[in-house]
């Protein structure tokens, strides 16, 4: 019996809310800066986790710099659809990024966009557009877009699909041949 490929991912997110926090409560306080999680996904054939961390927005844990960012695969930049604010940050967020992880190749290196909170207020709150916002991605050398509402749980499969196939893009081939080779070394192939 064939084994099942796998392969962690490490995926970052940043913007002016919390993404992956389930409680959506106004009482919520960030106790390490962060909060993390992983989520499986299957792309082709196979099984990714995604190691997630979410800054919760909050801006006085963005000096973890350098070692909160080191190794991501893709970075999550998330801005509430009804917070304007929140969506001129992104450009601050995507840059603080790529000066903190520096990556090899910053101009490639995979980011998808998610307009979150597209269920409050039957959407009659929303202030930014997706036209703005699509466009804002389009800037940024077609950054994948994706509008969420991650308490409804809606359209955030899809953006995790999409991260996954992003954040496999960074990986050079060599270690996508080493990490199977690991993984598959204990089923005597």
């Amino acid at each position: 019996m064939a084994s099942r490929r796998r392969m962690l991912l490490k995926v970052i997110i940043l913007g002016d809310s919390g993404y992956v926090n389930r409680k959506f409560s106004n009482q919520y306080k960030a106790t390490i800066g962060a909060d993390f999680l992983t989520k499986e996904v299957q792309f082709e054939d196979r099984l990714f986790t995604l190691q997630i961390w979410d800054t919760a927005g909050q801006e006085r844990f963005q000096s973890l710099g350098v070692a909160f960012y080191r190794g991501a695969d893709c970075c999550v930049l998330v801005y509430d659809v009804n917070v304007m604010k929140s969506f001129d940050n992104l450009n601050n967020w995507r840059e603080e990024f790529l000066i903190q992880a520096s990556p090899s190749d910053p101009e490639n290196f995979p980011f998808v966009v998610l307009g979150n909170k597209i269920d409050v207020d039957s959407g009659n709150s929303r202030v930014v557009s997706e036209k703005k916002a699509r466009a804002w991605c389009a800037s940024k050398g077609n950054i994948p877009y994706f509008e969420t509402s991650a308490k409804e749980g809606f359209n955030v499969d899809a953006a995790f699909q999409c991260i996954a196939k992003n954040a496999l893009k960074n990986e050079p081939e060599e270690e996508l041949m080493l990490t199977e080779l690991v993984l598959n070394s204990g089923n005597g192939t």
